[in-house]
C-alpha cells in the first residue's frame, strides 16, 4: 500500500510540474512587423512608394534591414512587443504576415518558440 501511495505522489508531482512549465507557452495571432514601422506600414509606403507597390512584407524587410527589430503586432488590439530571438530564421520568412506566434512573454517581450501560418477560414 506504501509503494501504491507513494507512485501516486510522484505521478502528480510529475503532473503539476509538466503543467507549470507548459503553461509558459502560450499562442497569440497577429502579425510580424518592425519596430521603425510597429502596427502601420502606411507612411513608410507612401514614402517609398514610386513607380512599384511596396507591400507590408517588403516594408518589414526593409526597415530590418535598415536597423529596425523584428516586433509583433497583436491582432484585434493592435499593441506591439518585442521579440527576443532575433536571429529566429522564421521572422524572416514571416515578415508581413499575419501569423499564429507562440512563445512565452515577460512584460513586452516575446521569445518565440514556433511561428505558423493560420488555418484558412472555411466558407
Amino acid at each position: 500500500m506504501k509503494n501504491v501511495f507513494t507512485s501516486l505522489c510522484c505521478i502528480g508531482l510529475l503532473l503539476s510540474l509538466t503543467s507549470f512549465v507548459s503553461a509558459a507557452d502560450q499562442t497569440w495571432t497577429g502579425k510580424i512587423s518592425d519596430s521603425m514601422c510597429g502596427d502601420d506600414h502606411a507612411k513608410m509606403i507612401a514614402a517609398h512608394s514610386g513607380a512599384s507597390k511596396m507591400t507590408d512584407r517588403d516594408c518589414a524587410l526593409a526597415c530590418t534591414k535598415a536597423g529596425g527589430k523584428y516586433v509583433f503586432v497583436m491582432g484585434g488590439s493592435g499593441k506591439v512587443y518585442n521579440i527576443a530571438n532575433q536571429d529566429l530564421a522564421a521572422l524572416q520568412t514571416h515578415a508581413g504576415h499575419t501569423v499564429r506566434l507562440t512563445g512565452e512573454m515577460k512584460g513586452d517581450t516575446i521569445t518565440v518558440s514556433k511561428i505558423a501560418m493560420p488555418a484558412p477560414e472555411k466558407t
